[in-house]
């Protein structure tokens, strides 16, 4: 696989702010690569700022450029796309970045595995140019992407999967609150979620930033992936 390339926009005096998406780029194919940049730029409000050909290359381009998202593959030499994922995360030098896992390969084991990492979405490589600019949007901005095939596979997933986690952690939400990770669980965007319980899409936007809060994790992925592992939601209310 050839070497990551760096993309840097010159620097304009007096300019004002860049409010685009910054994007890495992380893949060991470089026609890939080059697939997603094309996509992406093609998109006023997103930039790509590098790219990064093996995992290892896409931690430290990610420490030193700082970009929003990173587009990560699952599977590249060196260090593959879910390790890059927990190193980055949990690196101290590692900035404020979010991360959507890219595969061909869609096996239940992936999307448990990069979501445990502290990745905040999974999209296969072949979803519309479309829906990879949107999914892009969603995780920069903090929220997590779970498309409803995706929610299934890790639900299926969960299930076969002993429980870890204490029933007690959930005990600090509100009984909304757990209506609100059910439905969370389930696959349900937050306008599904105000819909159901009757209740404004604001409202719903707090009570899901009360529950990561309380639960002390960094997405609403995390929090679907604990609610499973405990046991307090479970899976019979969707079809999988």
């Amino acid at each position: 696989p050839s070497r990551g390339a760096v993309f840097r926009t010159p620097w304009v005096p007096d300019a004002e702010p860049d409010m685009s998406i910054r994007v890495l780029i992380a893949d060991d194919q470089v026609l890939v690569r080059t697939g997603f940049r094309r996509i992406l730029e093609e998109e006023a409000d997103i930039e790509v700022v590098g790219e990064a050909g093996t995992g290892e290359e896409a931690v430290d381009l990610t420490i030193e450029l700082e970009p929003d998202v990173v587009l990560m593959d699952i599977r590249m030499p060196r260090m593959d796309g879910i390790e890059a994922t927990a190193r980055l995360l949990a690196s101290e030098e590692a900035p404020d970045t979010n991360v959507l896992m890219l595969t061909t390969f869609d096996l239940e084991e992936y999307v448990y595995d990069a979501l445990q990492a502290g990745a905040s979405g999974f999209l296969l490589k072949d979803s519309p140019p479309e829906e990879l600019a949107a999914a892009v949007r969603i995780i920069a901005r903090g929220d997590a992407v779970l498309s409803p095939t995706i929610t299934k596979r890790l639900i299926r997933e969960l299930t076969r999967r002993p429980r870890r986690v204490h029933t007690t952690r959930f005990e600090v939400l509100t009984g909304r609150e757990r209506e609100v990770l059910r439905l969370m669980a389930q696959g349900c965007a937050n306008a599904e979620i105000a819909e159901q319980l009757f209740i404004s899409e604001a409202t719903v936007k707090t009570h899901v930033s009360h529950v990561l809060a309380k639960l002390s994790v960094r997405d609403r992925s995390q929090a679907i992936v604990l609610a499973y592992e405990s046991g307090i939601v479970e899976p019979g209310s969707i079809e999988i």
